[in-house]
């Protein structure tokens, strides 16, 4: 036996609402349901499903990096920033191999997890 794919990660949050619209509204990410009553809302990222929560004891409490791929960075660091969102650093190249480039930048969410795009190229040609 072994473990399949993460199915859920839980990210801990202090305002579900202000949480829901900054993963919603200035993500992007599909939001798929907010529990009434209590503070949790459920988002789908790919096959992953995101449970933003505020804990219910400290030993449930997260800290999270979270890793979303994006098609164009640059464009998306740029819509993202028309939002408010502050990034501390400018899409760049954090890996190089034979083939591929690993393009990052990063930001955070309301209640200071970090966010990372990241973006795997061709390879740029050399002159």
């Amino acid at each position: 036996m072994a473990l399949g794919p993460v199915g859920q990660i839980h990210i801990s949050v202090t305002d579900v609402d202000r949480s829901v619209e900054f993963y919603r509204d200035v993500l992007g990410i599909p939001h798929l349901f907010t529990v009434t009553g209590q503070p949790m809302a459920f988002f789908a990222s790919g096959d992953v499903r995101l449970y933003l929560g505020v804990p219910t004891s400290p030993e449930f409490t997260s800290r999270c990096v979270l890793y979303f791929r994006v098609n164009e960075i640059e464009g998306e660091v740029a819509r993202l920033t028309g939002l408010g969102v502050v990034f501390a650093d400018q899409p760049h190249v954090v890996h190089r191999d034979g083939t591929a480039e690993l393009w990052m930048a990063g930001c955070t969410d309301p209640d200071g997890h970090h966010i990372i795009l990241m973006q795997e190229r061709p390879k740029a040609a050399q002159n």
